[in-house]
Formats: structure tokens, C-alpha cells, sequence
């Protein structure tokens, strides 16, 4: 099957919803020629550092609440724009290892100490990859609502998720499918009808579709921290149980309650505490929570 073709280049567009709080530093991080990489920090500079990615599609913003408990709580946290959000630009993703490699380079401008990887959707088989090609780079990693199979996303599945990001639908239409994909009975959906990034998506998209699952698949033998909620249409309950069996003791499962595949809107206070319990066994002799 021929390889998808990429859009073309990623350019940043501004952030949908408001301005980042103070005490976010904003910073700009250049990987050669490649892409330069806007990234927000909070937290103090040597505490043990903690990187969160964001879901296909979307921008740093959606940890808002998470990166200021972490942060709150004596971490360091780091949160790198996707090529094409905010200030962040650069060349067609190529794969996988493009983004991976991205997020390599962030690290390394912050001091290039391990970090504990938490990536939500998307942004966990770019953590798993980092952790494979970069152990050098890892402490730990941390699976949000995680699409672990071998297989993509169902077509269906796929269809809700560009029409959630589609600004030209009717409200309703995205609403609809913003409660198939992302959210549990019950929550608002609403609040995801802003901060889509449909141009990065796509080229997400593409780089994903390039790198065969097995790739990234045990996470480069690193510690992981697998937060699965409990209604998800891609990343079911059975796949994490099946994920720790093949991996072992190296995983922790958590589930995520009342929450869908936007865990991380659903249940922003939940995955916090999660994040900085385990964070405090990855790092036992520092002042963490």
C-alpha cells in the first residue's frame, strides 16, 4: 500500500481559547532546520521533570489544570506544541520518529535529564517511541486513554474524531460525535468544540499511519504508569489488561472513572493525583506532592 502523502508544511496557528496563566514561561526550542518548538514550562528548573503531549489534533492548553497541579506539587513540566499550534513550526512530519524526535529535542534544551513521559491518545505512542529510540531521555511513562493495539483506530472511530475537529459542521454534528469518540455518558462535550488544530491533525495523522505499531508498542522497557478510563471507544479496559499481562510487572493500571477518551477534561484533578503519586515513586528521594 503506498504511504499517505503528507499535507504540506506546518505553520503555528494561535491557541483557540484564552491566554496562559503568569506563571506559564513561554520558550521557543529549535531542532537544527526541522522544526522550531514552542514550550511551556512550569515548575521549578531542576525539580524532576515531567513532559505532558497532547491528544491528535489538539494543543499544550488541554493540561492546563494537570501541568499547574504538577507543577504546584515541585515538578518541572514541560509541555511542547505540536508542529503547527501556537509558535510551534516546521517541515511535514516524516513518521513517528519525527515527533519523537521533536520532543527529544525539548528535553535536551531543558538539561536532558530523564523525564516522565505522561502522553494523552496521540501523544502516548510518541511517549512509548521516545522511550525506545531515547531511553537515555526516560524515567518513566504514563499511557492516557491509550490506543495500545496493533490495529488503528476503527473507521468509525476515525469519522468522529475529524468531525469533532471540523469547524465547518453544524455544532451538533460535532457534538455527536464529540460524545461517541471523547466523552463518557453524561459529560459536557462542549468545551472540546474549541482548541482543534485540524492542519496538525492531519499531519499527525499521516505520521502515525507511517510507523508500524510494533515500533512503539512496550514503551522501551521503561516503567509505565496506564491510565485507562473506563467508557472508551479506542482504548478499551480489555487492551490494558492485555497490555500489563505481555509487559509484566513494569505496568500499573489504573482506571480512570466517569471518563472517555478526553480523560484528561473529564478528570483533570483525578489523573493529577495519579501523575504526581507515581511520579514520587519514580523519583523516591525527592520532595514531590
Amino acid at each position: 500500500m503506498k504511504a499517505p502523502s503528507p499535507p504540506p508544511p506546518l505553520r503555528g496557528t494561535s491557541p483557540t481559547r484564552g491566554e496562559e496563566k503568569d506563571a506559564v514561561e513561554r520558550t521557543l526550542v529549535r531542532r537544527g532546520d526541522i522544526a522550531v518548538l514552542e514550550v511551556l514550562a512550569q515548575g521549578p528548573a531542576k525539580a524532576p521533570l515531567v513532559v505532558l503531549l497532547p491528544s491528535l489534533g489538539r494543543g499544550a492548553e488541554d493540561f492546563d489544570p494537570i501541568a499547574e497541579a504538577l507543577a504546584a506539587a515541585r515538578l518541572r513540566v514541560l509541555r511542547p506544541q505540536p508542529r503547527g499550534i501556537g509558535h510551534s513550526h516546521g517541515c511535514a512530519y516524516q513518521d513517528l520518529e519525527d515527533c519523537a524526535e521533536d520532543i527529544a529535542a525539548v528535553i535536551e534544551g531543558d538539561g536532558g535529564r530523564p523525564a516522565f513521559l505522561a502522553g494523552h491518545a496521540f501523544g502516548n505512542r510518541v511517549s512509548r517511541l521516545l522511550a525506545t529510540d531515547r531511553p537515555d531521555l526516560v524515567a518513566a511513562v504514563s499511557l492516557i486513554a491509550a490506543n495500545v493495539g496493533h490495529a488503528p483506530s476503527p473507521p468509525q472511530v476515525r469519522a468522529a474524531i475529524r468531525n469533532s475537529a471540523n469547524p465547518e459542521l453544524p455544532r451538533e454534528e460535532r457534538l455527536e460525535a464529540l460524545r461517541f469518540a471523547f466523552f463518557a455518558p453524561g459529560n459536557d462535550a462542549e468545551a472540546w468544540l474549541e482548541g482543534w488544530y485540524p492542519h496538525a491533525l492531519a499531519h499527525q495523522r499521516v505520521a502515525g499511519d507511517r510507523t508500524p505499531r510494533t515500533r512503539d508498542y512496550a514503551g522501551g522497557g521503561k516503567p509505565i504508569l496506564y491510565l485507562q478510563p473506563i467508557h472508551d471507544p479506542l482504548a478499551h479496559v480489555e487492551d490494558a489488561e492485555t497490555f500489563r499481562r505481555e509487559n509484566g510487572s513494569r505496568v500499573k493500571v489504573v482506571i480512570v472513572p466517569n471518563a472517555s477518551h478526553a480523560a484528561i477534561a473529564e478528570q483533570p484533578d483525578f489523573i493529577a493525583r495519579e501523575l504526581i503519586a507515581y511520579a514520587a515513586q519514580v523519583w523516591p528521594g525527592m520532595r514531590i506532592g
